[in-house]
């Protein structure tokens, strides 16, 4: 199967978890989501993920995004290690853990690289949206956490830019400065958009403060 693209629809699957049986797309509802594998249970590096994420719950709910994680164990395997991340993380993982014991779903979103592992899955992430569309896909290697931080500002980035005529230039988080798309050339739809007004530093450059910075 080829690689999932940006845009591409995230594909439906159902599969048992720590939870119950998921149906992907009715589990996910009209909700943003944050699909992740881990190489295996009961392993360092995964243990700190999963517990980052529970911590963060109420970030996820401010955009509202529902967290979903995957492992190739089985559901019993699942249970036992909960028990290990919540005493080792000080959290409650208060998400579901997918059951991908036969690789339906590591398969569907191409999970396994077989040149780095042919069994485990790498770190894959996917942030999907409402539309079940996928918008940010992450893969890092398997001996490296990921940083939770920088996937947030990825989910404001695009919340953002989907209501707003905007882009977010490097390094950009909560509250700063973001850029006028290049397309939008009109100056008084570009006055209508931007009341607070916007500094161009070239015909192409157009900073201006964050639209949605007072409800953000």
């Amino acid at each position: 199967m080829a690689s999932l693209r940006l845009g591409d629809t995230a594909p439906d699957f159902e599969q048992q978890s720590s939870e119950g049986l998921i149906r992907f797309h009715e589990w996910l509802g009209n909700s943003w989501g944050v699909l992740f594998s881990h190489p295996a249970d009961f392993t360092p590096v995964c243990t700190t993920e999963l517990g980052l994420t529970a911590k963060l719950k109420d970030e996820f709910a401010k955009r509202n995004v529902k967290a979903i994680a995957l492992s190739v164990d089985p559901v019993d395997s699942h249970q036992k290690w909960i028990g290990d991340i919540n005493s080792t993380q000080g959290c409650t993982v208060n998400f579901p853990i997918l059951a991908d014991a036969d690789r339906k779903v590591s398969t569907l979103y191409d999970m396994i690289h077989p040149n780095a592992n042919a069994t485990l899955t790498v770190r894959s992430l996917f942030v999907i949206d409402p539309q079940k569309k996928v918008r940010l896909i992450i893969t890092y290697p398997a001996s490296t956490g990921r940083n939770f931080d920088e996937i947030l500002r990825v989910i404001d980035s695009l919340q953002l830019t989907d209501h707003h005529s905007v882009a977010t230039p490097g390094n950009w988080k909560q509250g700063d400065d973001v850029v006028i798309v290049p397309s939008l050339q009109d100056p008084e739809l570009i006055k209508q958009k931007f009341p607070q007004g916007y500094k161009a530093v070239t015909p192409y450059l157009r900073l201006t403060p964050q639209p949605n910075k007072s409800t953000s």
